[in-house]
């Protein structure tokens, strides 16, 4: 009886020091400035995201955030950024569809996990991809590139992408289109609208909020973007499947991610945050004009949703004939 007794007085007092373990990490979280790591480049559509919403979770949380922009092989870099640091949630990853439901069938040995190596806090936005050119080109609709490439089999046109999500959008295009292109990966969307401005590429594809204001300014052009609809926006750009390709459906998003491991006190705080501002008057205006819609997911609807997309790109990735690299 007195084992028994003492047994449950242990687990009592073990509960308990977890309970306010937990509770002691919430009360003083955040303790530090917020590192914010983005996969590409400063000026891209999604560094710009994360630039506003890590700026605001930070405020809402009394603290700052700095964004540190980590370009190159596809989001591993500022990946595994983060995941070297502590999981204590002071270090925030904002990923795509790349990074999280695309390298794991186009990376072979990727070094990370996106499923168990990563934690979802909240989407931020969903946006509709454009393929553009420049503002001179002579190509004005999409099926002027099928046509142009079908003529000239043996010169295929470049087509810029900066993700592989984006080079898996190519490939999938170029084998439902029955076209070739020559793929090029940048590190980020601006030095592809700086190239094609300059005659130095043919075709680009982009998320359409990175690349409205050139379109507004006539420097580039686009041919068709890639949602269910037109967008509101751009009533004068066809979608794809305006320009005869029905099953071309296709958006890039953005979410913020912890290091698994993350106590759930911690990533409750932050989940609650982050989705004040994102549903905020603020948060839903910025989307907009940054030509996006409010993704409605977080915690355990996020990380469903991922796996949905990442089940949707292995069967895309198998019609293309797209082997991992």
């Amino acid at each position: 009886m007195l084992k028994r007794n003492f047994l449950t007085g242990c687990a009592l007092s073990l509960a308990m020091a977890l309970c306010t373990g937990a509770v002691a990490q919430d009360k003083d979280f955040p303790s530090k400035p917020f590192r914010i790591f983005v996969p590409f480049t400063a000026g891209s559509g999604s560094d710009t995201s994360a630039r506003f919403f890590g700026d605001r979770l930070a405020k809402q949380l009394g603290q700052s955030a700095t964004v540190e922009n980590k370009p190159g092989a596809s989001g591993i870099i500022s990946v595994q950024a983060l995941l070297a640091l502590p999981a204590d949630g002071h270090a925030i990853l904002l990923a795509s569809n790349s990074p999280i439901s695309v390298n794991p069938i186009s990376i072979k040995n990727l070094p990370y996990n996106p499923m168990t190596d990563l934690t979802p806090l909240a989407g931020l936005s969903r946006n509709m991809n454009v393929w553009v050119v420049s503002g001179n080109s002579k190509f004005n609709h999409l099926k002027d590139v099928v046509e142009h490439s079908k003529k000239n089999p043996t010169k295929p046109l470049s087509l810029a992408n900066y993700s592989a999500g984006y080079r898996l959008a190519g490939e999938w295009f170029s084998n439902m289109a029955d076209v070739k292109f020559n793929h090029i990966t940048y590190k980020g969307g601006a030095q592809i609208f700086t190239d094609l401005m300059g005659d130095q590429l043919d075709v680009g594809i982009a998320d359409l909020g990175g690349a409205a204001a050139l379109i507004k300014s006539g420097k580039l052009k686009a041919l068709a973007v890639s949602g269910e609809k037109r967008h509101p926006d751009f009533p004068n750009v066809p979608t794809f499947i305006d320009s005869g390709f029905p099953e071309y459906v296709n958006y890039s998003w953005t979410s913020f991610y912890v290091k698994a491991g993350t106590p759930e006190a911690i990533k409750k705080k932050l989940i609650e945050a982050l989705v004040k501002v994102r549903d905020s008057r603020e948060g839903m205006d910025f989307n907009k004009a940054s030509g996006s819609d409010n993704m409605p997911y977080f915690g355990d609807s996020m990380l469903k949703f991922q796996q949905d997309e990442l089940e949707r790109f292995t069967r895309i990735s198998k019609m293309a004939g797209m082997q991992p690299e």
